[in-house]
């Protein structure tokens, strides 16, 4: 067991801090949304009330929608682009691992399935991880959008307005902020990591080059 959780420490702590944040947020958020209702004259919900509630839903889901964005155009972007002296790039002027066609290779008796299989599936199957990351980011998105309808429209009725439709909640001016501000950030992240791992450091990450590199050494 212990081998185990050593060889894959880096899943099971991910995994397990977001358990305690997810729960976290889920502990104060039924306070603040429950001291909403209060002070506008309705009831309190239940834990289930909670999580099925627009609010909910929509800030769970902007906030998932926004970390898939990220990393699957972090994918696909590092595919296809470099940047000089960072970390985060493929190396400039050389063949790169992760550019050799499968197709090409001798010994596959280790290889995934899909690589002994071939054909489509293996069309598929190498463009997999970025496929899997947008497919989350539209799920999300939708559920965001859903969440988010429900939301507004409870708003609206408060205030003497009318409800809205998953489609017209879509088209507002609150749905592409909510996602934007978003958005923004993630790239912003992206960019910071991508930029100060030319120049900074940090022993022993896989997200560093070794300390004594020099800054215009590309690549892990």
């Amino acid at each position: 067991m212990r081998k185990w959780i050593h060889d894959h420490g880096l899943l099971v702590a991910n995994a397990g801090l977001f358990v305690v944040f997810f729960g976290a947020m889920v502990a104060s958020g039924i306070q603040v949304y429950n001291a909403d209702q209060l002070e506008h004259g309705q009831s309190a919900v239940t834990l289930a009330g909670y999580l099925t509630s627009g609010d909910f839903v929509e800030a769970t889901f902007e906030n998932w929608e926004s970390e898939f964005l990220q990393m699957g155009m972090y994918v696909v972007l590092t595919a296809h682009l470099f940047q000089r002296g960072s970390s985060e790039s493929k190396p400039l002027g050389e063949p790169a691992p992760q550019d050799e066609d499968p197709r090409t290779v001798e010994d596959k008796q280790h290889a995934p399935w899909p690589v002994r299989r071939g054909g489509w599936i293996l069309a598929v199957y190498e463009r997999s991880l970025s496929i899997l990351f947008f497919v989350l980011f539209f799920a999300s998105l939708a559920l965001h959008a859903a969440g988010g309808a429900k939301a507004y429209s409870a708003d609206e009725l408060a205030h003497g307005g009318s409800p809205v439709t998953f489609w017209e909640y879509l088209g507002t001016s609150q749905f592409w902020f909510e996602s934007f501000q978003n958005w923004q950030s993630e790239f912003l992240a992206v960019a910071a990591i991508v930029g100060a791992s030319v120049y900074l450091r940090h022993r022993g990450s896989a997200e560093s080059k070794p300390v004594a590199e020099p800054h215009t050494h590309t690549g892990a």
